[in-house]
């Protein structure tokens, strides 16, 4: 079966990895680019060999396609998720889903309602090492865990600084940018939802606006494991890294949290070390083939809507704690509060 995409945003995310990623599966098609720009629509669908340019959601939705594939500015998302979801395309958002949690679970619902498959770009579960590290976690190899730790705290090159550094109404700031993506990562991997989470944010001279450009968190899990997460735009030399610590071992990830299948996994218990092995399949080649396998009734997107729900309301809460200096409840149900 042929899956027709049409890409609302022209961006630089699908250019450098969407595009690319739908092209690989067997059928995979992008039929359409729709910018708010005409001129940019019809430039970036010439650069990257797509048939149609449109410059109106509606024109792209009464085209001849069956998924949508939004990437455009954070508060965009909802209206043109909705349209996309009554239209009868599928829809693949990127991160955050919306705003707000109480929009991103109207979303949900609204998909659900109309049997339509919603899924939330969260590439980093795609990641082989990552899955390596829940397949570890799973299986018991190191004990009952206890800790977590992530880094993921880089510089936003130039040419994606824009909006995510000045606007706070289009939903800037590392938190609905990266920490999302850590929450997401930490439920993925350690099979636990986050419950409380207590944040600083800090403004380190990128971003303006009242936005920050840095944050840390600290998590309490279900389970009772409690994590710390560093996020960040302005620390050129850092590397990323995940952590995860037992009672009988502990996994330490190296260069995991990016868009790349890089890195590595190490095994750390009594029986000594052990470098453990993963696929480096592409995690967006990966991320779309779950979703057309989902479209197709056979299984789900490798992050779902509810997912989605749950990272934006776990980044919710920590932007709550940073401006109360309180820990903030974390319910995807109700949202969170304080």
């Amino acid at each position: 079966m042929s899956v027709k995409w049409g890409l609302i945003g022209a961006s630089t995310i699908a250019r450098q990895f969407m595009i690319n990623a739908i092209r690989a599966q067997e059928g995979g098609e992008i039929a359409a680019v729709m910018s708010s720009n005409p001129q940019r629509a019809t430039a970036y669908a010439s650069e990257n060999g797509i048939p149609a340019a449109v410059s109106t959601l509606d024109a792209l939705l009464k085209s001849d396609i069956d998924a949508v594939y939004i990437s455009t500015t954070n508060e965009l998302h909802l209206e043109q998720a909705l349209a996309a979801i009554a239209a009868g395309k599928h829809v693949l958002c990127e991160k955050p889903l919306a705003l707000t949690s109480a929009d991103a679970r109207k979303m949900v619902a609204a998909a659900r309602a109309a049997g339509i498959v919603l899924g939330t770009n969260h590439h980093l579960r795609n990641a082989g090492a990552h899955r390596a590290m829940r397949d570890a976690i799973a299986s018991g190899r190191i004990g009952k865990p206890i800790a977590a730790r992530v880094f993921h705290s880089v510089y936003l090159p130039e040419n994606l600084q824009g909006w995510r550094i000045t606007k706070p109404e289009a939903g800037g700031g590392v938190v609905l940018d990266i920490t999302v993506h850590d929450a997401d990562t930490l439920r993925f991997v350690l099979g636990d939802d986050p419950v409380e989470v207590s944040a600083f944010t800090q403004s380190a001279g990128m971003a303006g606006g009242g936005l920050e450009d840095g944050a840390m968190c600290i998590w309490r899990f279900k389970s009772g494991l409690i994590a710390q997460s560093h996020e960040g735009f302005t620390t050129k030399f850092a590397g990323t890294g995940f952590e995860v610590h037992g009672s009988e071992g502990s996994l330490i990830a190296g260069h995991v949290m990016t868009q790349k299948p890089d890195g590595s996994v190490l095994l750390r218990t009594v029986k000594g070390e052990e470098q453990l092995s993963f696929d480096r399949e592409d995690l967006y080649v990966r991320s779309v083939r779950q979703f057309h396998a989902a479209i197709l009734g056979k299984g789900r997107p490798a992050a779902t809507g509810e997912d989605g729900v749950w990272s934006l309301t776990a980044a919710e809460a920590a932007l709550q704690s940073a401006s109360s200096g309180k820990a903030v409840k974390i319910d995807p149900k109700l949202g969170s509060m304080k």
